[in-house]
């Protein structure tokens, strides 16, 4: 740490000389653009000059113009900061951090807050830590929030490994930890409060040492309001976050109480619009309204762009496009306390996007550190791909199931049962009952009421229990999907059909060491090995892995008659116990809401 404070005396110094010292000069100059101040919320002429890594000046500069500074005209578009992602998961893109970049660095964001909690449960720890070091290699800044409790729910769900606030020194003492991650084990405050208080224990020690150390705290508090928000505020410290806000009720309440709302804006979770009205219908100020993705898939990264996509969204949604910026840039830098960017000024680090058009987002040129690293939506520099350890992968632990193992029964010719209602774009769910058919004492699914069996397979080799109840509004029409992206423990998760296509996806997957995998009449239809612990892979780049995810997403609906968009991020979230009404883990059907395992026949 020492020598860093020195570095950074010496570079601060250089700068200083350059500005006062008429034989010094700019190493690069952006000239002739519209600079957007987040700070004053203006736009204007002025040029910008950077030496090194940092910003040394904006307006005239003339005259720090030297025989060797690059000119790059821009000449009618415009300077903006860096965008900042300030909640996503890798996880969700199937991508290394690595080459989740090289998609997302040439649309501007310069930034990423990653949320390793999906790779914490499955490898603890340890999975989190690989991660955190690859995040190192890296020309852009990536820092983590990590999870203070891992499963979020014991007794409901299995997780690979559990974390605790014992493990937060362990943790947080990493310069690339930013902090704690979505407190998700105190969402549902009044259930965890009436029947597993030891987690509030749990969780206020660690968000007490992670204050003490300069650290962050990010909530997650779907549906709160009055005392039960005010509780969960208070358990991450007094400041917090909420990703699952969805209303302009609870973001209205949020912003009062000085929540920084994380409008997501992501692949299959879409709520800014909806919460953007506590802004333009309400007239709230939007210091704490910030944008974020939470769960990108490849092929939006690369088809519509990342955060200069939401930001484009938000703008369509009737706010001024430099407030909108300012969403991604100084409001998340004020929320994390980050000095050095979100904003262009003298002694910022020098990460700024070129706009072209304004309205649209185009970006035209990325700067990192005040190098230019991508142009006209491609990189200009190399990133070499990154392979992780043997130690991450194979982790799952299951031996291949029988039809036995995976059926529902009951007694008599029909059954009443209970079924998990899909909702499309939220993770919040229903819950209906329906009558289903039986015959030799199994359930059948019902095609003609869009009811299929939906089961969660314990993977990680704990307790080897598999959950059973049904699921209403996927839209499928024949063959089965099974994966092992299962929020948030990331057990096996399966729906079909029918039973038989239903074990072999189930079996495709542990054959797999983990993936995604179609079956239709006893044949793959599409597979997707997913081998760093069962949710990414490092053997395809970002583009390879998005032709791969259209084409199941074709397979899905051209040969199953999948008619759910981005079937598999939705499949795998009806397994998040945190997030209401009903959801399936391992140990069965979740009433959310009363924090408990509820029977799926009636």
């Amino acid at each position: 740490m020492e020598a860093l404070q020195i570095k950074k005396a010496l570079e601060y110094r250089k700068l200083i000389d350059v500005l006062l010292d008429s034989n010094l000069f700019a190493d690069i100059v952006l000239q002739g653009g519209y600079f957007i101040n987040v700070i004053t919320r203006e736009i204007y002429e002025a040029d910008v000059a950077i030496k090194g890594e940092h910003v040394l000046m904006v307006g005239d500069v003339k005259d720090l113009i030297g025989p060797k500074t690059r000119i790059e005209e821009i000449r009618g578009k415009f300077v903006s900061p860096g965008f900042i992602d300030s909640h996503m998961h890798f996880e969700s893109a199937m991508l290394t951090c690595t080459e989740f970049s090289k998609l997302s660095i040439p649309t501007g964001t310069t930034t990423l807050i990653g949320d390793p909690h999906e790779i914490g449960n499955v490898l603890g720890v340890a999975g989190m830590k690989e991660m955190i070091e690859e995040a190192k290699t890296l020309p852009n800044r990536i820092l983590f929030t990590v999870p203070c409790a891992v499963p979020d729910a014991p007794g409901l769900e299995t997780s690979g490994f559990d974390v605790t606030a014992k493990d937060m020194k362990n943790l947080l003492t990493d310069p690339y930890v930013q902090g704690i991650g979505e407190i998700q084990s105190f969402s549902n405050i009044k259930p965890v409060y009436e029947h597993a208080p030891e987690l509030i224990d749990d969780l206020v020690a660690a968000v007490s040492y992670a204050n003490a150390i300069g650290k962050t705290v990010e909530g997650n508090a779907p549906g709160l309001f009055g005392r039960e928000l005010a509780a969960h505020i208070i358990s991450g410290g007094t400041h917090v976050s909420c990703h699952e806000t969805t209303t302009k009720e609870e973001t209205v309440e949020k912003l009062r109480y000085g929540v920084s709302v994380f409008m997501r804006e992501g692949s299959s979770q879409r709520n800014m619009a909806e919460c953007i009205r506590a802004i333009t219908e309400e007239g709230l100020d939007s210091r704490r309204a910030i944008v974020v993705s939470d769960d990108m898939v490849p092929a939006d990264l690369l088809k519509y762009g990342h955060m200069n996509d939401i930001i484009r969204r938000t703008i369509a949604e009737g706010i001024d496009p430099v407030e909108a910026i300012q969403m991604a840039t100084i409001n998340p830098a004020t929320h994390f306390g980050f000095k050095d960017v979100g904003v262009i000024a003298p002694g910022k680090r020098a990460d700024i996007a070129v706009i072209s058009d304004l309205m649209n987002m185009t970006i035209d040129q990325v700067y990192l550190a005040g190098k230019k690293v991508a142009e006209k939506g491609e990189l200009t520099i190399e990133i070499p791909s990154y392979i992780y350890p043997e130690s991450v992968k194979k982790s799952v632990k299951r031996k291949p199931v029988k039809k036995d193992e995976l059926t529902v029964k009951a007694s008599g010719s029909r059954a009443k049962v209970r079924a998990i209602e899909a909702i499309p774009f939220q993770n919040l769910t229903g819950g209906s009952k329906f009558t289903l058919n039986v015959k030799d004492g199994i359930v059948q699914p019902c095609l003609k009421q869009d009811v299929l069996p939906l089961l969660v397979i314990e993977r990680h080799g704990r307790t080897g229990k598999i959950g059973k109840t049904f699921l209403q509004g996927f839209d499928l029409k024949s063959g089965a999907i099974a994966e092992s992206v299962a929020h948030d423990t990331h057990n096996i998760i399966v729906t079909g059909t029918n039973y038989e296509d239903m074990v072999t996806a189930v079996n495709r997957v542990i054959a797999m060491d983990g993936g995604i995998a179609m079956i239709k009449d006893g044949k793959v239809v599409g597979d997707l090995p997913l081998r760093i612990g069962g949710l990414m892979t490092d053997e395809l780049t970002g583009k390879e892995m998005s032709e791969k995810v259209d084409e199941l997403s074709r397979l899905a609906k051209e040969v199953l008659g999948c008619g759910m968009e981005v079937p598999f991020m939705h499949l795998s979230f009806w397994s998040l116990v945190t997030s209401p009404k009903w959801k399936i883990t391992d140990k069965g059907l979740i009433d959310v809401d009363k924090f408990e395992v509820i029977p799926t026949i009636l």
